[in-house]
């Protein structure tokens, strides 16, 4: 680390860096508010998701007991053909957002399967949507609970760190530029008598 130096040039450039300091520290501090806020309700909305996930499970598989008959084919009846994904920039940090999603029921005949089938696709349908509901409300989460330790670092940086050192730094130049200032005065005051003693002696000598 270089050596601070004691001048007035290095007074200006410590005192410019703390008033950037304490200029950009609100505005991180925002985004970690901001952060803080969306975590909260990304987790709000995982747990309601998780809920409605089990619940939605729960009465399927009481509704239709007959599931666990092995010869009525239902592998492949319902499958994730596509899913549009995008993104939101949330004070500099990109979050997924899940977008249209593209259920395919493979035809089935009415006739060759039971009635209960019906139920059963829509009942999947809807745990499959709510599934990937949940995967993308962990996905945030995650992403947020890393930004927000990252912003939380930046921020213990300023406060901790870079604000104290500069104010330390100043106080010190301050310091040193007065202690020169008070010896240059001093060295002032004798030079002027030490002239003054000479002048009188001159006059002495001449007299």
């Amino acid at each position: 680390m270089a050596k601070l130096a004691l001048n007035k040039s290095s007074l200006a450039r410590e005192s410019t860096q703390l008033a950037e300091y304490r200029r950009f520290l609100p505005s991180l501090e925002l985004k970690r508010l901001q952060i803080t806020a969306e975590r909260a309700k990304a987790k709000e909305t995982l747990a309601r998701l998780e809920q409605h996930y089990e619940q939605r499970f729960a009465d399927l598989a009481a509704a239709l007991p007959m599931l666990a008959n092995k010869h009525v084919p239902l592998e492949g009846l319902v499958r994730l053909k596509g899913v549009e994904r995008s993104e939101q920039n949330l004070s500099g940090t990109v979050l997924p957002v899940l977008g249209e999603i593209d259920v395919e029921v493979e035809p089935y005949s009415l006739l060759a399967r039971p009635h209960w089938v019906d139920p059963y696709v829509d009942g999947m349908r809807e745990l499959l949507r709510l599934n990937l509901k949940r995967d993308v409300a962990r996905e945030r989460i995650d992403k947020l609970i890393e930004a927000e330790a990252v912003i939380s670092r930046r921020v213990n940086l300023f406060e901790k760190v870079l604000i104290p050192r500069a104010e330390r730094n100043i106080k010190k130049i301050r310091m040193a530029l007065a202690d020169a200032e008070r010896d240059a005065v001093v060295r002032a005051k004798i030079s002027k008598r030490k002239t003054a003693a000479r002048s009188a002696e001159e006059r002495m000598a001449r007299i």
